[in-house]
């Protein structure tokens, strides 16, 4: 056995001691919180009664603040049938001294990027000749999420992340300023290895290479000694959300954004993560679906503001005159017929513009909205919005995997298949194992790339990234993809337009009151 391979074994048993740790550290923690409470409320009425009092209360709260209905409603059950708890998990996740403080951090990060931005070559919507419906979207990216949109970017689009990954590679390659990669998980494997020598000859040549991962998502994938190499190596390393065995609100909401940058000419989204499974290395849930989208012009520098932005808000030691510099470029590109928006969101704005998006183009169509989804972990206003699209006659298909990474999360995702199969939403699952795409398209002329999940998770506790495209040839490749998915899945619209029994029903009901909130 090769020292390698020790590392790596080394590495998975240490970052699976950190999961244990922490989730036991957390347990504790509100385990003593409902112990000691619950032991003073018995003693002392007072106690209790006020514990009852700020339960009641903050449900009223809830009910006149929060937008979701979903959420709004699940805060409520939870807080009025178990106060103690529900206070903690308010406390925890709602209304949290640790989360407005890194709403202040971001904003602070962002006074110094987004004025930047907001130049890098914006177009007039006005003399866009597409559709006023499409129109209103873009207003919406620029006017309320200052996410610019641009023209003269062309784009490729991969139906197979293997294929995406090497275009990728082909890019970094030539690298002469910078690479900038932030990633949600990245293992430590043969998947990474075939870039990480690329880098090493980048840093050497002196690009400035930097990397930036969520501590969550590559847990069991990388160690501290892994990340000291690639420092040495000269590959500047940063890590999201260090996750701590203190239980904080913040420490939910991770950075599930794939964003590559090269020299601000070319750039990279999609679905897919650096790790083995997603390219079929491993196949622990039969065969791994993804897609990609490489990106050249002038919207690459919204990807790298969009890095930069992340960068400087994951180090929490963060110092004004240490931060990374945004410094947009006017660059000469060949004039195409593309309208690009990159987009991100992020879960401590209280702007889901995730679901917004979506939202909106499933408004706007006519003809057919089409979406690939690992997760479908719907809130009341996606799913009405889905089925009153079905009932002015619009084509809803939506697929799913064939076989899941998360069991309790598939049987979530079924359980939103009834109320949508009924109205004649077309669900299809992907047979050949686990479908990881986030795609949405809209007669033929709009569409979205990127890492945003149709789940809760996406739309309200993690950071997101993604494209939104309109009227490019890569549409083509799109639709293909989409053709080809179907084909190679599974209907189960007839399946579940059933009503399923009663017992079934209440299970799946408690697993979709919890899922706003997980």
């Amino acid at each position: 056995m090769g020292k390698r391979t020790i590392e790596r074994k080394n590495s998975i048993r240490s970052s699976i001691g950190r999961i244990f740790i922490y989730a036991l550290a957390v347990i504790i923690q509100w385990a003593l919180i409902v112990l000691l409470v619950s032991y003073f409320g018995s003693r002392y009425p007072i106690v209790a009664s006020l514990v009852r009092g700020a339960a009641i209360f903050f449900a009223l709260y809830v009910n006149s603040r929060d937008n979701v209905s979903t959420m709004k409603m699940v805060w409520i059950i939870v807080l009025l049938i178990f106060p103690i708890f529900g206070l903690i998990l308010y406390f925890t996740f709602r209304f949290n001294r640790s989360k407005r403080l890194m709403q202040k951090k971001l904003v602070t990060v962002d006074e110094d990027i987004l004025p930047l931005l907001l130049k890098t070559d914006i177009v007039d919507r006005e003399e866009l000749d597409i559709p006023e419906l499409d129109k209103s979207n873009i207003k919406y990216l620029n006017d309320v999420c200052h996410f610019p949109t641009y023209k003269d970017t062309k784009l490729k689009y991969f139906g197979n992340q293997n294929d995406c990954y090497d275009a990728m590679l082909e890019d970094i390659a030539k690298a002469k300023e910078y690479i900038y990669m932030e990633y949600h998980a990245i293992e430590d494997k043969e998947s990474f290895a075939r870039l990480h020598q690329i880098l090493i000859d980048r840093a050497k040549a002196g690009v400035d290479v930097r990397i930036l991962y969520d501590d969550i998502g590559s847990y069991v994938f990388i160690s501290k000694a892994f990340i000291d190499m690639l420092q040495t190596e000269g590959i500047r390393c940063n890590v999201f959300n260090t996750a701590i065995p203190f239980f904080t609100a913040f420490v939910n909401n991770r950075d599930h954004r794939k964003i590559t940058v090269v020299d601000g000419r070319v750039g990279f989204t999609g679905g897919f993560n650096i790790a083995d499974e997603y390219f079929n290395i491993t196949h622990p849930y039969g065969m791994w679906k993804d897609n990609g989208i490489r990106l050249e012009g002038p919207s690459v520098m919204s990807l790298e503001a969009q890095f930069i932005e992340m960068w400087n808000f994951a180090d929490l030691r963060y110092k004004r005159e240490a931060k990374m510099e945004f410094n947009p470029r006017i660059l000469d590109f060949e004039p195409v017929s593309s309208i690009v928006t990159p987009y991100a969101d992020s879960p401590i704005d209280e702007e889901p513009v995730g679901e917004n998006v979506y939202i909106n183009i499933i408004n706007r169509s006519t003809k057919y909205c089409w979406f690939m989804t690992p997760y479908l972990v719907l809130s009341d206003e996606m799913k009405r919005t889905l089925i009153n699209a079905r009932k002015r006659g619009v084509d809803i298909r939506i697929v799913t995997p064939g076989i899941p990474d998360k069991r309790t999360i598939y049987s979530l995702t079924r359980s939103y298949y009834y109320p949508l199969c009924q109205e004649g939403i077309r669900i299809y699952e992907y047979t050949p194992g686990f479908l990881h795409s986030k795609l949405c398209m809209s007669d033929d002329h709009s569409a979205v790339v990127g890492t945003i999940n149709l789940d809760f998770r996406s739309f309200y506790h993690h950071f997101e990234n993604a494209v939104y495209i309109l009227d490019d040839e890569c549409f083509e490749d799109i639709k293909t993809d989409f053709d080809y998915t179907f084909k190679a899945s599974q209907e189960v619209t007839d399946k579940y337009a059933v009503e399923p029994n009663i017992f079934k029903s209440i299970a799946k009901s408690i697993l979709r009151l919890i899922a706003p909130i997980a």
